[in-house]
């Protein structure tokens, strides 16, 4: 294909004319908005145009990308180092098809501080481990890491080793006697002295570098002086990467909670509200969210009527919610949230420090959300108007009924074994993430599609019409599930469609239902509803609209039941076998990966295992070769 064949897309075109020449990552997707590449850059706008320009030049499999480029959308950063890292967190989350994927996981180290402990050590890990511990990162090189524990471990004489410190008295080791450790195994220092250590290094750690530095230069001066110029040469390398640390991703002080950090800005009659969710630590992503008839309000009232929207009914709220302005009854929203979830929420402005900066760069996004998107926000409201006139005409829904919140449903097992079933939720032709529903199925046994979905279907109905019930009786309304649908959407044809308005009926409730007709590619091709197949593809928006359900609602149904099938196979077949317990378990898995590595595994390559010897080896290899041994 040659560079005068190659036509970019004339809104590519102009998304193009409005990048910013700012540090950041781009997220390029295809005609089905699905992820395909994430980058990062120091300038935006002359990488991502790089890729419209010189299409010769460019590899084959960069060509291909580029040709299935329908759209593309980026975050802004405060550093070249941040969207570095941001970069990474995405790629690991999405795995887009043109990226380069790293199957291990471990890729960014950290610093720990095991506050869990009476004497806390202080270690480098690429896992961060549970409990009460305190961890800064992740940083962007090992090297900088080694030379700054090096340089705490120099100036507190803190312990490296893991033993366990009990009140007996151990036998001191080398580290001692050269200086480097207090001596914590034999009680030479208190635990008072030893905790002001551990202050010391967290406020260095947390930033508070200067201190440490202007001492570190006393000394390298010092060794000048007394000509010692290779002990002052290593002073001055330690400055340096101590230096160096200051460069790293806000919000990345895990305290092992789940955050969410929101922002608004408006603009003329355009109104934005920013979210970028923090799981584990790290930025995983964002959502926008076009605010209408949001004239005349200030931005306090509308974070505050978007908490309580967003997380009303939510099944997933964070222990951490941190908006840009200060609301109305802010502590109220978090006890009210709290007793939605049954676990501390709360909800802050914050005023200095990390999270500060974190929400000033989530306003910055949602600025720029509103000042260069208005073209997108014009068709997302275009399409989503577009998409439900077109389903009411596909289906003969009348224009004086709604037809704003559409459930869809999907089943998912192997053979029967472990079913389960998902519920998703689109309002506006969006998706309302909070609303999604897992269900395990309970009740019905083997390959059974349609009971399974008249099981998932009456549970969650059901529960619907009890809490509409209390709320009329008591005026308390939890909003978990008394939202009913206007459509509800089922993958699947005639038995699928008539299992479900099988448990409507039931339930006396009239609800819409229709089956999300699959052609033989596995892809969305029809609609069947009242009896009959209803083309769909002859409408695009309704189209584009069922097909991004499908695939939602089949991704999450999968999703489910893979992590729901690796977890029950990992406890139930390894703990059947005689003399493996949670150790050896855990050894066995960390060797070979996968409970088929350990099938296949012969005698000698199980007791190459850490804590397996030769009969346990045996027994092993003979669980998985008998009759009744189950399979993966």
């Amino acid at each position: 294909m040659s560079d005068q064949n190659f036509i970019v897309k004339e809104h590519i075109k102009e998304q193009l004319k409005q990048l910013p020449q700012l540090p950041g990552i781009y997220i390029m997707k295809d005609r089905n908005g699905e992820i395909i590449y994430v980058g990062k850059s120091k300038n935006l706008k002359n990488r991502v145009s790089s890729y419209f320009r010189g299409f010769n030049s460019h590899l084959p499999k960069v060509q291909t990308m580029v040709i299935n480029i329908q759209d593309f959308d980026y975050i802004i950063t405060d550093s070249e180092m941040e969207a570095l890292i941001l970069e990474a967190n995405l790629i690991k989350k999405h795995l887009p098809r043109f990226n380069i994927l790293l199957k291990d996981d471990k890729m960014y180290p950290y610093i720990v501080i095991t506050l869990n402990e009476r004497f806390p050590r202080v270690f480098m890990t690429r896992q961060v481990p549970k409990g009460n511990i305190k961890v800064f990162g992740p940083y962007t090189s090992v090297e900088q890491v080694k030379i700054t524990l090096e340089v705490i471990q120099t100036l507190f004489p803190i312990r490296e080793c893991s033993k366990k410190i009990t009140d007996k008295v151990e036998r001191p080791c080398l580290n001692y006697h050269i200086g480097r450790c207090a001596g914590a195994c034999n009680h030479m220092i208190t635990d008072e002295a030893y905790g002001e250590y551990i202050t010391k290094i967290i406020r260095f750690l947390s930033g508070d570098k200067e201190w440490l530095i202007k001492e570190l230069t006393d000394k390298m001066m010092r060794s000048a002086e007394d000509m010692a110029f290779e002990e002052a040469a290593g002073y001055r390398d330690k400055i340096a990467a101590l230096r160096a640390l200051n460069e790293r991703q806000k919000a990345i002080q895990n305290n092992g909670k789940d955050q969410d950090y929101i922002a608004c800005f408006g603009f003329e009659e355009r109104t934005c509200v920013m979210l970028f969710q923090v799981r584990n630590g790290k930025i995983e992503g964002r959502e926008s969210f076009n605010i209408e008839n949001a004239e005349g309000f200030t931005h306090s009232e509308i974070l505050s009527s978007f908490v309580t929207q967003y997380y009303s009914g939510a099944e997933q709220i964070p222990s951490e919610i941190y908006l840009s302005r200060e609301v109305e009854g802010m502590s109220l929203i978090g006890e009210w949230l709290t007793k939605l979830t049954g676990s501390k929420v709360m909800v802050q402005c914050p005023i200095k420090g990390d999270k500060k900066k974190t929400v000033e760069l989530v306003e910055k996004n949602a600025k720029e959300y509103v000042m260069k998107f208005q073209d997108r926000i014009d068709k997302e409201v275009s399409f989503r108007n577009t998409a439900e006139s077109e389903l009411r005409i596909i289906l003969g829904i009348p224009d004086n009924l709604p037809l704003n919140r559409i459930e869809a449903f999907d089943i998912s097992n192997t053979f029967g074994v472990y079913s389960v079933g998902s519920m998703v939720v689109f309002e506006g032709a969006k998706k309302k993430r909070n609303d999604y529903r897992r269900y395990r199925v309970k009740t019905i046994e083997g390959p059974n599609d349609y009971g399974s979905m008249q099981e998932i279907l009456y549970r969650r109905y059901k529960r619907g019409i009890e809490e509409e019930k209390i709320a009329k009786e008591t005026g308390i309304r939890s909003d978990k599930f008394n939202a009913l649908p206007d459509l509800i959407l089922v993958d699947g044809e005639k038995g699928h469609v008539n299992a479900a308005l099988d448990i409507l009926n039931a339930l006396n409730l009239y609800i819409p239902v229709a089956g999300m007709v699959k052609d033989d590619f596995h892809k969305t091709e029809d609609l069947y509803f009242e009896g009959e197949r209803r083309n769909l593809k002859s409408m695009r928006n309704a189209f584009k609209l069922v097909y991004e359900i499908q695939e939602e609602v089949h991704r999450f149904a999968i999703e489910y039941h893979k992590s729901l099938r690796s977890k029950e196979m990992t406890q139930s077949i390894l703990d059947e076998i005689e003399g493996i317990g949670e150790k050896r378990r855990i050894e066995l898995l960390k060797h070979f990966k996968t409970i088929e590595n350990i099938q296949k595994a012969s005698l000698e390559e199980l007791s190459g295992v850490q804590g397996i010897n030769r009969r346990v080896a045996e027994t092993i290899y003979q669980f998985f070769r008998t009759p009744t041994a189950k399979e993966e």
